[in-house]
């Protein structure tokens, strides 16, 4: 056996440093958007900007906010220094000339979910009729997560091309990969149920297909009698019935996770705290 590498200079035996083990963890499917319909594509890009251009939805900056400049002046010493300087005094508007940065039609904006950040959100609290993402969106893992979570939420969602290119132009953005339009909206509430038959439905492995229609929720009433009924059913009905339902039932509903107890790692080795340092005897 070869002896283990020592360090110059002492006798004693070099520590090997662990590996570093990560665990990762593969999908055996592939999930991609569902493909959409040329004359459904510009249907959905020109009723959004002819909206959008009614209603004046617009993101505003405020165009006097000036840059302040750095110029050179020669000290007596002979040695520059920067000073700043500003273009002109500062004068303040008079009141309602000229509006600040900001959304135009405040309670407009407030119905909308822009960008993928937002959307995420919003479809997390369960709050969308209907999500459009754009297909320029690069690395496609950015918008990939929408799919499964618009399709347990029952929420129809599909990619659009040239979404960015068409419509953050008329809002005043750079891009727009993101869109959704909340369940509170009015605004929008005749171009939402035009497009949403036009969506083609998502495929994933694990969750069943959304209903046709993306506002139906599930009866508390019923939900209630049903569980009484299967409190009253035996194992095996309770088994047969669980099947009728996967089978039946369309929209997947989500139950709260609760954390009864908290159990530390026994195996976990810690650190000591840095400001006690052990004394070696």
């Amino acid at each position: 056996m070869a002896a283990a590498p020592q360090a110059p200079g002492r006798g004693s035996v070099r520590k090997t440093r662990p590996l570093t083990v990560k665990t990762s963890l593969n999908n055996p499917y592939s999930i991609c958007w569902s493909v959409l319909e040329r004359e459904h594509m510009h249907f959905i890009l020109q009723t959004l900007e002819d909206r959008f251009k009614s209603l004046g939805l617009r993101k505003m900056e405020d165009k006097k906010k000036k840059r302040k400049q750095f110029l050179k002046e020669p000290s007596p010493d002979g040695c520059g220094t920067e000073v700043e300087k500003s273009e002109g005094p500062k004068e303040k508007p008079p009141e309602g000339s000229e509006q600040g940065s900001g959304w135009t039609p405040v309670d407009v904006r407030k119905q909308l979910a822009i960008g993928i950040n937002e959307v995420t959100r919003a479809l997390e609290r369960n709050g969308l009729l209907l999500v459009l993402v754009c297909r320029s969106a690069k690395p496609a893992i950015l918008t990939s997560h929408l799919i499964q979570l618009s399709l347990s939420r029952a929420v129809p969602a599909c990619q659009v091309p040239r979404l960015s290119e068409r419509l953050a132009p008329v809002i005043g953005l750079k891009c727009v990969l993101a869109l959704g339009f909340k369940k509170t909206t009015t605004a929008f509430d005749a171009e939402v149920r035009a497009i949403i038959p036009r969506v083609p439905s998502l495929h994933v492995p694990w969750l069943q297909g959304r209903p046709e229609d993306s506002g139906a929720s599930l009866d508390t009433a019923s939900s209630e009698s049903r569980d009484r009924e299967v409190l009253d059913t035996s194992f095996e009905d309770l088994s047969k019935q669980k099947r009728k339902l996967v089978g039946s039932q369309q929209a997947v509903v989500l139950q709260p996770l609760k954390i009864k107890k908290l159990i530390p790692n026994p195996n976990k080795i810690r650190k000591p705290p840095k400001g006690k340092k052990t004394t070696s005897k």
